[in-house]
């Protein structure tokens, strides 16, 4: 192997992925002299008049984005786990571009688009995906609803470990020393739907200190930086610290479903879930595969009762089937001791019938714990392959024969290899031709070793 040849391609390789992966940054171009950009997101989702402060581009992983910065915008730029919206802006002659997303950089709120505006000089529109947002703000309440919920479940040693809000579902990652039973994981669906079907309004204080946030009972979520003034969210009893954007209340959160639970990490419980209509979905997917489930079973009224029946029956056909394997491995045993023919002073049993390759090992085993001096050399085809085995009496092994080392050599003959035990070895092929052939280099071999 050329090993210098070798590590200098992994090297540019290496190279290669550094330079997919990297961001290469345009300089700013300025058109204010702003510096700030307020977001208004929590208010409206649409904005007229907005003045465009700079933009560049910036080039990922072989893409150019352009970068835009406006000195308002009611786009939520990502952060917190929760996702940048989503939308388009109009320019001043009516251009319309796409935001493909919304992140935060230096305290500014920077809108990704595929392309510039002609004309970046004049006021604009900015509109944000409405339906997209209040999917994301459904999803974000129901984690604060969650945390509630599970503090009261599963104790008060629940802290919240991280999360990932999207439109779609969101997962909640949550500190707890041990897998949540299932009983456990209804009563939160439960507490949580309450919680919705309260429809407790969402209560808002954007610039309170830390000191009035605590007094209120706000709980600080993991992995947020506070300032000197904080925002706190209130929902009925869930009363938390947070910049992201909520539902006007729970009600619109429609409903929730857990879709799964586990661990993450030592100590540390993730739970994924999702709201609203793709709630709904989830619950019809389970009622559609209860119908099929139940149809497969003849539409029993306790379908429960009719899968374990069927596995008690499925169980006892299995040791049935087993019984009569065991059977057939010992009669082919017996028709391959009995027509064993003697080569070189070692008994030789030979076969090319073909066998299904587990019963086939089956009475090769069967053999080994009981005859001496015997080799069996089987070379068959089964189900359009070819397949040989190979075993050696425990006598034969002791005197230094090898089944896995002799096999391999037969497999050429049919272009495969195998290997196994020195008392027994199994191997596979494409070439069925080859199969008289490995069966001669097998009892070649065998039988020129010494013998017992």
């Amino acid at each position: 192997m050329d090993l210098d040849g070798f590590n200098a391609e992994l090297s540019k390789q290496k190279e290669r992925a550094r330079n997919a992966t990297a961001n290469e940054f345009g300089d700013w171009i300025r058109y204010s002299d702003d510096t700030d950009a307020e977001f208004i997101g929590y208010d409206t989702l649409d904005l007229e008049g907005a003045t465009l402060i700079r933009q560049r581009t910036v080039k990922s992983k072989n893409k150019v984005l352009f970068q835009l910065v406006f000195d308002r915008s009611p786009f939520y730029a990502e952060m917190g786990g929760q996702v940048g919206d989503t939308g388009y802006i109009v320019s001043a002659s009516g251009e319309k571009v796409a935001i493909l997303n919304t992140v935060k950089e230096n305290n500014l709120t920077i809108h990704l688009a595929e392309r510039i505006p002609e004309d970046c000089e004049g006021p604009f529109s900015l509109h944000v995906d409405g339906k997209r947002r209040e999917r994301i703000a459904a999803n974000h309440t129901a984690t604060h609803l969650l945390d509630t919920a599970l503090r009261e479940i599963l104790g008060t040693h629940v802290e919240q470990k991280g999360s990932f809000v999207g439109p779609d579902y969101f997962r909640f990652d949550f500190s707890h020393f041990s897998k949540m039973s299932d009983e456990e994981i209804r009563a939160t669906e439960r507490r949580v739907n309450e919680l919705i079907r309260s429809n407790f309004p969402l209560e808002e204080n954007r610039n309170a200190t830390m000191e009035e946030a605590m007094g209120m009972g706000a709980i600080a979520l993991f992995g947020e930086k506070y300032g000197d003034t904080v925002r706190v969210v209130r929902f009925g009893p869930s009363t938390e610290l947070c910049g992201g954007t909520h539902a006007s209340a729970t009600g619109r959160i429609g409903f929730f479903k857990i879709l799964s639970e586990g661990a993450i990490a030592a100590g540390v419980r993730r739970i994924e879930a999702v709201t609203g209509e793709a709630a709904e979905n989830a619950v019809s997917a389970l009622e559609e595969m209860m119908k099929t489930a139940r149809s497969l079973f003849n539409n029993a009224p306790d379908l429960a009762a009719a899968i374990h029946k069927t596995i008690d029956e499925n169980a006892s056909f299995r040791k049935q089937l087993e019984e009569v394997a065991e059977e057939k491995a010992e009669r082919l045993a017996g028709a391959l001791e009995e027509h064993a023919t003697e080569i070189g002073g070692i008994k030789v049993a030979t076969s090319t019938r073909s066998v299904d390759p587990a019963l086939a090992r089956m009475a090769a085993l069967a053999l080994q714990k009981k005859a001496r001096n015997l080799v069996v050399a089987l070379a068959f085809e089964f189900d359009g392959k070819p397949n040989l085995l190979l075993m050696y009496s425990q006598d034969l092994v002791s005197a230094g024969h090898n089944a896995g080392k002799d096999i391999r050599e037969a497999a050429k003959f049919i272009q495969g290899g195998g290997g196994g035990q020195p008392g027994l070895a199994t191997a596979g092929g494409r070439n069925a031709a080859g199969l008289n052939d490995a069966l001669e280099a097998m009892v070649s071999t065998a039988t020129a070793l010494p013998k017992a």
